[in-house]
């Protein structure tokens, strides 16, 4: 027997006009619904947050929802039809749903181009202010900064070559805050950009570092760099203050690292100590609301996000406004489609034009790297109901009210001087977007989401609205505003009100969920490497390297009688057995963090010979282009499910990206690696932090009850998996003995993987001593699996030394050698690196960081870097920079990746 609802029961329509309904529930196929005095069928299962016909649609017409277009009807659609397209189709299909969909989709993304009529347009005037004010309890700067929201003492990264200092040495400060109440925090901010020589976003770079530095939130500031980067303290400084920004109205250091990275900690220690007391001496005081700037942000968004979550968020920005303050709306690519409503009232044409300009170029920017701005929505966003861009578009564009204009378009991370409606330029990724806004002097971020992203930021408390009763109860722990209550019939006034009172107590120093779980990202804007399409088809049909070894000179070779003692792991041997905690996006990233760091407290696994747990954070899988830099993502995923010293392994999503748990085992498919070896863990949908912490140490504790015990077996050179990098220039005596130490390797049957970038590669005595041919191409992939031992080359599509050596790593190398004669670099999180220099200058400066010497007779260079990687394949020692923290992974997005 069919189920009958009345249309209430199960449904909402935005607005009257529109002929689409959202189902608020899933809905089998055959249920009747109660709607206007008919009877409407439903002919397919319309899961929660999709769409189905209310009104006869004829092909050609527009499919509508808040009464603007999505889409053109492809078919004719009858009431009770389910609505979809092609592209939720195919995101389906690798869900593994258990009921049957629509076989072909019956409508297409087509929207009319809005085109602004310049001949007729008519400023809307801004909305009448309050004439009484209400005020919080911040911290009061400099005119010029403004209030503050929080105390905090910012430990700023210039670039991602100073991430891990900042880090460590936010670590080692962080026992001193019980002794200072009034500061809210002592945080690191580490990003990923900066180490290429000529960033092609290098402007808002600038612009963002120095937003940062004056934030009224900082109370105090260190930015940390090497000196030789692409962005240098030096640079942020003339920017800063050539732009007019109030560097001097913050206490602020700039700092650059000279020596060994434990007497830089030691100096960068000693400055923030003799802040605190200062810091701590600032005390909050009433001060108008005028003062908040609040970002608008979403993320993890569904189909309710435009219903319930988003116009919420109007209501917050407009009362806020009227009382004097300022709203930041972002994520350019997110309003492609809803460009009528949020220019239905703007202040002036010239705001009018920025806006769409500012879409135009974004557009323009992805189609270099053959990529859609309209492709933004993920896999998650459609599973929940955003069928396209337009659709999320449309939603996004409610945290405007419809009464507000809008009275600012400016660029990504520009100052916002003045009251009113801000639209930020940005990408649709969700952190990336968030960097801008901060740097933009907002001091409170408003983060909707439908699936309950856990995104936060470090120095800028965040409020998480979700956009149902639903999936707030299952993720109460980790949200803070349940705007599912509109939908359960609370007016949105009385839901505003409360949420108003909540935003004023959290600028007053109550903490939000996410500063009380503690944890937090940052990203910036990611460079991007095209700045025209002239090398687009060439990039795009580039053939794929065989994955076959490259034939190399043994003439000479000698094979040492060194050994070394392995372990035997299942098939293969390894030199070492982690528990590798391995997030499929950038927001499950940090609770991956926090989920190897309780395991390791805990010692798990030690007893069956289990070293550590590592999480390996990054940024990638939400909100970058699909395509090439997708397929190298995935890829390079894949080679570290199948590391050699990965004894267990579990996958953590967070429920709402594009390269879900479901995506991945998509790609084990096609990569033949077995899906039931490996554990699998959602952050949402498994019921929030809490939850899903307890969900992960039962599934290791599971596995490490059947483990073995270690057998260990003694092998020669063919055990040996290395990767030899290179940083600074490589002298003919260093090209030498490297060349003898590649063939002894090699030529005893072991695996050696040098990236394409490597200057090693450019050295005639390297090269003569190796090669048999002059012209030589890359064996590997970027992040692919060596599926064979030998001699190999990786593309690598990157200047990037943290990029370099994650996706080397996934090629199954067990050991790097880094030839350092530059300076010291970042490690990786688990496999060892050996940092080895034979110039003086990086001996004398350097000398705590290196890990051997090379000096006096060449000849036995050979022989000391084997020695040396014998102790530490041994675990007889450990690489230093690794010892004091210096570590680092990012995925490189290659030549085409873009942010979206």
């Amino acid at each position: 027997m069919n189920l009958s609802y009345k249309f209430d029961e199960v449904a909402r329509l935005p607005l009257p006009e529109d002929n689409v309904a959202v189902a608020t529930r899933q809905l089998d196929a055959g249920t009747v619904i109660h709607y206007q005095g008919q009877e409407l069928t439903l002919d397919y299962t319309v899961m929660e947050g999709h769409r189905f016909a209310v009104k006869p649609i004829a092909p050609g017409d527009d499919m509508l929802s808040w009464a603007l277009p999505f889409g053109v009807a492809q078919k004719e659609i009858q009431p009770g039809n389910y609505v979809i397209n092609e592209g939720v189709l195919e995101a389906l299909s690798v869900r593994g749903l258990d009921f049957a969909l629509p076989p072909e989709p019956n409508f297409s993304d087509d929207v009319p181009e809005f085109v602004l009529d310049e001949e007729s347009f008519q400023p809307a005037p801004a909305l009448p202010t309050y004439k009484e004010t209400r005020t919080f309890m911040g911290y009061r700067r400099s005119k010029a900064r403004g209030v503050g929201t929080r105390n905090m003492v910012v430990l700023l990264g210039t670039t991602s070559r100073t991430g891990s200092y900042v880090k460590q040495l936010a670590a080692r400060l962080k026992g001193e805050l019980p002794n200072y109440p009034q500061i809210d925090g002592i945080v690191p901010v580490a990003h990923t950009e900066g180490d290429t020589k000529q960033p092609n976003n290098l402007p808002l770079l600038l612009r963002t570092l120095s937003g940062f530095m004056v934030n009224p939130n900082v109370g105090a500031v260190l930015l940390v760099d090497y000196g030789n980067e692409g962005v240098t303290n030096k640079m942020v400084e003339e920017y800063a203050r050539s732009h007019d920004y109030p560097v001097d109205d913050v206490l602020h250091r700039f700092l650059s690292i000279q020596d060994g990275f434990e007497e830089s900690l030691a100096k960068g220690e000693e400055i923030v100590r003799q802040w605190l007391p200062a810091v701590n001496a600032i005390e909050r005081t009433p001060e108008s609301i005028s003062h908040l700037k609040i970002a608008l942000q979403c993320g993890g968004s569904d189909s309710f996000s435009g219903i319930s979550a988003n116009p919420l968020l109007g209501w917050i920005s407009k009362e806020l406004i009227q009382y004097g303050g300022a709203a930041n709306l972002a994520e350019t690519d997110e309003l492609i489609g809803a460009e009528p409503y949020v220019l239905q009232k703007v202040r002036d044409v010239e705001t009018a034009r920025k806006f769409l300009t500012l879409v135009d170029e974004f557009k323009t920017r992805t189609a270099w790297h053959g990529a859609n701005a309209e492709g933004n929505p993920s896999g998650g966003n459609k599973f929940r109901g955003l069928y396209n861009i337009y659709l999320k578009s449309i939603g996004a564009a409610r945290k405007k009210d419809p009464d507000m204009r809008l009275d600012y378009a400016i660029d990504y991370g520009a100052p916002m001087h003045d009251s009113g409606f801000h639209f930020m330029d940005s990408p649709g990724n969700d952190l990336e977007s968030i960097a801008g806004q901060v740097a933009s002097g907002c001091n409170l971020i408003f983060f909707t989401t439908g699936n309950g992203s856990v995104t936060n930021f470090p120095f800028v408390p965040t409020l998480k609205v979700v956009t149902t009763s639903r999936r707030f109860e299952l993720l109460s722990k980790d949200m803070d505003i349940n705007a599912g209550l509109y939908q359960d019939g609370m007016p949105m006034d009385e839901l505003g009100k409360q949420t108003f009172e909540l935003m004023l107590k959290t600028a007053s120093g109550q903490r939000s969920v996410g500063e009380r779980a503690g944890h937090a990202q940052v990203q910036i804007w990611r460079n991007w490497q095209q700045t025209d399409a002239s090398k687009l088809k060439e990039l795009l049909t580039k053939p794929e390297p065989t994955g076959e070894p490259i034939a190399i000179r043994t003439d000479g070779a000698v094979n040492p009688s060194v050994t070394f003692s392995f372990t035997r792991q299942d098939d293969h041997l390894a030199s070492d057995a982690i528990g590798l905690i391995l997030p499929t996006s950038l927001c499950s990233g940090q609770v991956a963090n926090m989920i190897a760091k309780r395991l390791n407290e805990k010692e798990l696994g030690q007893e069956k010979g289990l070293s550590r747990f590592v999480a390996l954070a990054h940024t990638e899988g939400c909100g970058n282009s699909a395509g090439q830099p997708e397929q190298m993502y995935a890829r390079t995923m894949m080679g570290y499910l199948r590391h050699p010293l990965v004894k267990h392994c579990l996958l953590l999503e967070h429920g709402c990206e594009k390269t879900h748990n479901d995506f991945m085992k998509n790609q084990m498919k096609e990569n033949d690696i077995d899906p039931s070896r490996l554990g699998f863990a959602s952050i949402q949908l498994d019921g929030g932090i809490k939850k899903v912490t307890e969900k992960v140490e039962a599934w290791f504790t599971e596995q490490l009850a059947v483990t073995p015990p270690r057998k260990e077996e003694v092998v020669g050179l063919e055990g040996l998996r290395v990767g030899i990098i290179t940083d600074g220039s490589v002298t003919d005596v260093d090209g030498e003995q490297l060349a003898a130490l590649t063939k002894m390797i090699v030529s005893a049957g072991g695996l050696v993987v040098l990236p394409d970038n490597s200057q090693l590669l450019e050295t005639e005595a390297y090269h003569k001593q190796v090669f048999t041919s002059a012209d030589i191409e890359p064996s590997l992939s970027y992040g692919e699996h060596a599926r064979k031992n030998g001699f190999h080359i990786m593309e690598a599509p990157t200047t990037h030394w943290v990029e370099t050596i994650t996706g080397l790593a996934a090629t199954g190398v067990e050991l790097f050698i880094a030839l350092t004669n530059e300076q010291p670099m970042q490690t990786h999180p688990f496999v060892p690196m050996l940092q080895i220099s034979s110039n003086l200058t990086m001996q004398q400066r350097f000398a705590n960081d290196l890990d051997l010497v090379l000096s006096g007779d060449p000849s036995i260079w050979t022989e000391q870097i084997l020695e040396r990687c014998k102790q530490t394949i041994e675990h007889n020692y450990t690489p230093r920079l690794f010892k004091q923290g210096n570590i680092d992974f990012q995925f490189t997005r290659g030549l085409l990746g873009i942010s979206l």
